[in-house]
């Protein structure tokens, strides 16, 4: 059964001539939810991380291939902010009017203001096909990476090419503290500080 949210997500779709495939599942918030959705399609997952500045003046969409880290320090520096971190609830709903665990390219349409700068990791780039929420967390669409570049331009959307290091790369360069807990990131010099 659809979702109201969704609806505008395929009107955009449709006019625009992006094909997609639409699969309903039951709430996927976190990576590990979305393991098993889609398997047989031959899309890549993909995380979507919606990030401010210190300030909270600047938004940014960062599109991350499934088996990337967010690296705080590395994003910040080739976006060209002094430090990035995630929104509040509010201005995830305020900008792109979507709730925690939702978040999504197609979001955009919902950014009134076209305040939000996006960000695309490299690899994900090179996938041929990649499955995304379609402003909820309870559906997800195969569609062509290609498709999702022209999405972006016809929104009027630039966006940053940008280099993240897989999770098992960042153990090997000891980027990645060992012994924390999953997802705990931090820098070995000086010693391991979360």
């Amino acid at each position: 059964m659809m979702n109201e949210k969704e609806l505008p997500v395929y009107a955009a779709l449709d006019r625009m001539g992006i094909e997609y495939t639409r699969i309903e599942h039951p709430a996927a918030a976190t990576m590990e939810a979305c393991a098993a959705i889609g398997e047989g399609t031959g899309a890549s997952h993909c995380k979507n991380l919606f990030l401010t500045n210190r300030q909270g003046t600047a938004f940014f969409l960062v599109m991350l291939g499934s088996s990337k880290k967010f690296r705080t320090a590395s994003v910040s520096k080739q976006l060209g902010v002094a430090r990035l971190s995630f929104t509040t609830a509010e201005q995830l709903e305020n900008i792109l009017g979507l709730t925690q665990g939702s978040v999504t390219v197609t979001g955009l349409l919902n950014d009134t203001t076209h305040c939000v700068r996006v960000a695309i990791d490299r690899d994900l780039l090179n996938e041929e096909r990649i499955l995304i929420h379609p402003n909820i967390n309870t559906a997800s669409l195969v569609v062509k990476t290609s498709d999702i570049l022209r999405f972006l331009d016809l929104l009027g959307y630039e966006f940053t090419p940008i280099a993240v290091e897989d999770a098992d790369a960042a153990v090997q360069s000891g980027s990645l503290c060992t012994d924390k807990p999953p997802n705990v990131f931090c820098c070995k010099k000086p010693p391991c500080r979360v």
